[in-house]
């Protein structure tokens, strides 16, 4: 049995993060062996997460990076239990860490996929097994509660913003057809100012033929009510005005630009596109804010 020295204790803490008794008692239980004391506090931390899992976890942070000059964006929410952990620099790391795991592996549509996956950092464990080894170390309930990666398959830029210190986070994808276009500082601009509207007027979806038909017919269903006893071909008018009201607070496209009201953020991409010479388009985003229903 290898001795079991301060060193030695330290050193695995630098590696795994743990606490020194915790790490002290795995050198114990591995008899010195460095790499087994590791697995014993994997083991140990996916125990603990077993243990916490049922425990609420609101608090967190939405985090984002961009790779590629612009090519490929990431966006992600990473929950745990309390402000205090979620400010701490380790959780902070633990945050970067699943980004570099999206970052280099490949893209997948869920997150149970992508936990399903070898991290990217360390083949030998899973994204959850990282994971629940990280909520045995910080002793919060910890989790990916969602994920966006966007990559472009043609011209154009995916910008990105976080506001408030992570509490909500954009992620958008936007198009053109010249190589030149994406890199004026119209396009920059345009980019930027689409974040940061984003974030701000919460639409729902890009365009109106995104609203789910349901949705819809909901709020038509709704004006009927308000408007019963009037002739229906007059109801049916209200209602289309009406429609246009609620297209103009859901659908980015329609919305008022939150830096002038008197512009539409579709009335923005025609100037941007006879500004360029080219067609712009916006073709998706996500907006995420801390403890939103996914």
């Amino acid at each position: 049995m290898a001795e079991i020295t301060v060193e030695l204790i330290k050193t695995l803490r630098d590696k795994t993060n743990a606490g020194m008794m915790d790490c002290k008692a795995a050198l114990v239980e591995a008899q010195g062996d460095l790499a087994a004391a590791e697995t014993v506090l994997r083991k140990k931390g996916i125990a603990d997460a077993d243990k916490k899992a049922g425990r609420a976890a609101k608090e967190g942070v939405i985090a984002s990076r961009l790779v590629e000059g612009g090519k490929t964006g990431i966006l992600v929410e990473v929950n745990c239990e309390t402000d205090f952990v979620a400010k701490n620099d380790n959780f902070r790391d633990f945050v970067e860490a699943i980004i570099d795991h999206i970052a280099s592996s490949e893209s997948v549509d869920s997150v149970a996929a992508l936990q399903a996956q070898p991290l990217a950092q360390d083949p030998s464990q899973t994204l959850e097994v990282f994971i629940k080894a990280k909520v045995g170390q910080l002793g919060e309930n910890m989790g990916l509660n969602r994920f966006a990666k966007y990559e472009l398959a043609g011209e154009g830029v995916v910008g990105s913003y976080i506001h408030m210190q992570g509490r909500v986070g954009v992620l958008v994808e936007v198009n053109c057809s010249k190589a030149g276009t994406a890199a004026t500082e119209a396009f920059g601009t345009f980019v930027k100012d689409l974040t940061l509207h984003i974030a701000a007027a919460q639409p729902i979806c890009v365009n109106r033929d995104q609203v789910p038909t349901e949705k819809v017919e909901a709020e038509r269903d709704i004006f009927r009510e308000q408007m019963k006893g009037k002739p229906a071909e007059i109801i049916e008018k209200i209602i289309d005005g009406k429609l246009g009201k609620f297209y103009a607070t859901n659908c980015l496209l329609d919305q008022p630009f939150i830096k002038d009201n008197d512009t539409t953020i579709q009335g923005l991409l025609d100037a941007l596109g006879k500004a360029t010479g080219d067609t712009v388009t916006i073709s998706r985003f996500a907006r995420y804010a801390v403890g939103q229903e996914a």
